[in-house]
């Protein structure tokens, strides 16, 4: 009985173009589209600025230091234009209009004091909001630091190695897929999640809300079927909406990195695919189907409650917040599955998954995550139970 009303619920719910949209369209089709639109502007911008001609203004003596050192530097670094300044406040304003990138204020008898082997304070303008400007400008100078360093080392006759004690190599032991679940493995969970949640919400204010607003709510509960029947089986299609939706963002994002050009680091692919194993699937669909079920049981008392379609949209909405931020913990550098986070609902499932892609899982700390998520799904479906038992809550 519960299998008709799941089959049932779930033609009902294919013909609803806000769940196929939610479970489909936007996971597989528009989740690649917007991960390559977002590269290939990025890649973008990040050309513009460092082949864009910087205007580089600077007050202080004509043809000092400053300005043959960055004449001199070669063009592969950035293409580049001096403009000299009467005053450093009208040098600031045109910083601050763009009408020059970056400015220097550049100490009279520069020369003098770098003979004299004095340090000679040099402030460097930029403007914050200009994008790549203060990571050029610390390029130029740095170079141009350390070409003074050697100049002035080779004048007091100091052999450099002579002043470099230690020349400490670091060497990297963990392995490219370590590397890869640490930082970009956040990203997966928190993918899966959300659009897992997502997945779950449409077809449960469906499901629920939408057959009270129609009236057939009535119909079905005066067939000879038990309550519980009926809540399970439609809760069934809640849950087989929100592991669609989350498959269907993991292939999403592995067809947008299959077809991203990634220039030099095609390594990243071979990573990728190695992690995509028969064992990785099982351990994330272990981790995947008591979240969903744990989704769908916080989600079907609340569309039991609402009275209206938008009503439902308006009380999730704020639910959004809640699973966004526990998802989030993956994304932060240094918390690992622990104890603590493991009895922590969906921070836990967004941990463990990170530790699964980087292949340094504990087992252990996986079985409680697992155990602890089973409680909270068994609890958000009794709860759900409890409130599709109620009388005045399915009907009014």
């Amino acid at each position: 009985m519960i299998f008709k009303i799941f089959k049932k619920e779930l033609k009902d719910s294919l013909r609803d173009r806000r769940t196929l949209m939610s479970m489909l369209v936007i996971p597989i089709i528009l989740f690649p589209v917007i991960i390559n639109l977002i590269m290939f502007i990025t890649k973008e911008l990040s050309d513009e600025v460092a082949s864009k001609e910087l205007k580089i203004g600077m007050v202080g003596d004509a043809n000092n230091k400053i300005f043959n050192e960055l004449k001199a530097l070669p063009e592969a670094l950035g293409k580049k234009q001096i403009v000299f300044f009467k005053d450093t406040m009208s040098m600031i304003e045109a910083v601050k209009n763009d009408s020059i990138q970056l400015g220097t204020f550049v100490p009279k008898n520069i020369e003098t004091s770098l003979d004299s082997l004095m340090t000679v304070p040099l402030v460097v303008y930029h403007n914050g909001a200009d994008v790549g400007m203060m990571e050029r400008a610390e390029v130029y100078m740095n170079t141009i630091d350390q070409k003074a360093k050697s100049e002035r080392l080779t004048k007091l006759n100091i052999d450099q190695t002579k002043i470099t004690p230690f020349l400490t190599a670091y060497r990297n032991v963990a392995s490219d897929k370590e590397m890869f679940g640490k930082l970009a493995g956040g990203m997966l969970p928190y993918i899966f999640i959300i659009f897992g949640f997502i997945g779950c919400m449409y077809p449960a204010i469906d499901l629920f809300t939408g057959e009270k607003e129609r009236g057939t709510i009535e119909t079905l509960l005066t067939t000879p079927v038990a309550r519980w029947q009926i809540l399970f089986g439609k809760m069934g299609v809640v849950v087989l909406s929100g592991i669609t939706a989350a498959t269907c963002s993991l292939l999403g994002l592995y067809l947008s990195i299959q077809t991203m050009d990634l220039g030099p680091n095609v390594e990243i692919m071979e990573v990728v695919n190695s992690v995509l194993s028969f064992e990785f699937v099982l351990l994330l669909y272990a981790l995947l189907i008591p979240l969903t079920i744990f989704f769908a049981g916080i989600l079907i008392p609340i569309t039991i409650y609402a009275k209206s379609f938008k009503e439902a949209q308006s009380i999730i909405a704020p639910l959004n917040i809640l699973i966004i931020l526990p998802a989030m913990v993956a994304l932060t550098p240094g918390i690992e599955l622990s104890f603590v986070t493991a009895c922590i609902p969906i921070v836990n499932i967004a941990l463990a998954t990170k530790d699964l892609i980087a292949g340094t899982l504990d087992y252990g700390l996986v079985a409680l995550s697992f155990a602890v998520m089973i409680a909270f799904a068994f609890i958000a479906v009794m709860v759900s139970y409890k409130r599709f038992g109620k009388e005045n809550s399915v009907i009014n």
